[in-house]
């Protein structure tokens, strides 16, 4: 299964992206859409968080929102509230999965629900790309390829809505955190500018859906594949001390995003 997803700047054309992928036949279990919620100009009440940043899902049952949060237009769709981003509207059953990774809470009916729909394939390696995505006001739209003929076709619709790749979001994302992590890194006496596809490598092993708030010991044979990987593309370079070095610091990171956002439910 391959994984083709966008950014857009617009709702509307997130929307547009998932309703053609829809009419060419694509299965809601192979598809999602998320929006930040005043896109989505939903009217559907949401609730408090329980755990940092996360809130229920509505209802405890997936398709509860349908109606009013797009109905047709979206398929089945659900809203959360993930706070430092706001309430997010996801269509399609891959969408409420997304959600699932990011944290939220579904509901023992919701969960029941989407067992039977989701198939694997979901992109934990891209999540917090998302994630930033949608900080930043921007959609996502996801979906699930069987082979690269229907990939490609995902691309090409994508491609006629002024659609921002996983890849270049992704860089947009490091650009915004690489000065204070070149100064970091500077200032413990390492030098960024060999080091530094290394340490990004770690830091955002750290953001991976599976590894997300664990310490690396605990996840030292998972980042083993990653830093042999890396040594046979450099050979002779320092590899694991700066991979580990980036991982700590990207935990750090996730953590203080998770206590700012905790003391934004809390206030709000």
């Amino acid at each position: 299964m391959k994984t083709v997803a966008g950014v857009f700047t617009s709702s509307a054309e997130a929307r547009e992206v998932f309703r053609t992928l829809r009419s060419m036949g694509f299965a809601e279990n192979k598809l999602a859409v998320l929006l930040p919620w005043e896109a989505g100009k939903a009217k559907v009440p949401v609730t408090a968080a329980e755990q940092p940043g996360i809130a229920k899902a509505l209802a405890g049952t997936v398709g509860a929102v349908a109606g009013a949060a797009g109905g047709m237009e979206l398929g089945m769709a659900l809203t959360v509230v993930l706070a430092g981003v706001g309430p997010v509207l996801a269509g399609g059953f891959l969408g409420a999965a997304i959600l699932g990774v990011l944290g939220a809470e579904i509901g023992v009916a919701a969960g029941a629900k989407l067992e039977g729909f989701l198939s694997e394939g979901l992109p934990e390696d891209e999540i917090f790309v998302y994630e930033d995505a949608l900080r930043q006001g921007r959609s996502v739209v996801i979906a699930l390829a069987g082979d690269e003929q229907a990939a490609d076709s995902i691309r090409d619709v994508m491609r006629q809505h002024d659609v921002e790749t996983i890849d270049a979001a992704r860089e947009r994302w490091w650009i915004g955190l690489r000065d204070p992590e070149k100064e970091h890194y500077e200032g413990a006496g390492g030098t960024f500018h060999r080091d530094e596809i290394f340490y990004r490598r770690g830091f955002q092993a750290a953001l991976h859906a599976r590894t997300r708030g664990k310490e690396y010991d605990q996840v030292l044979n998972e980042m083993a594949q990653d830093i042999e990987d890396l040594q046979r593309q450099y050979p002779g370079s320092e590899v694991e001390g700066p991979f580990r070095r980036g991982y700590e610091r990207g935990r750090a990171h996730f953590e203080a995003t998770r206590a700012q956002e905790a003391l934004h439910a809390t206030r709000h």
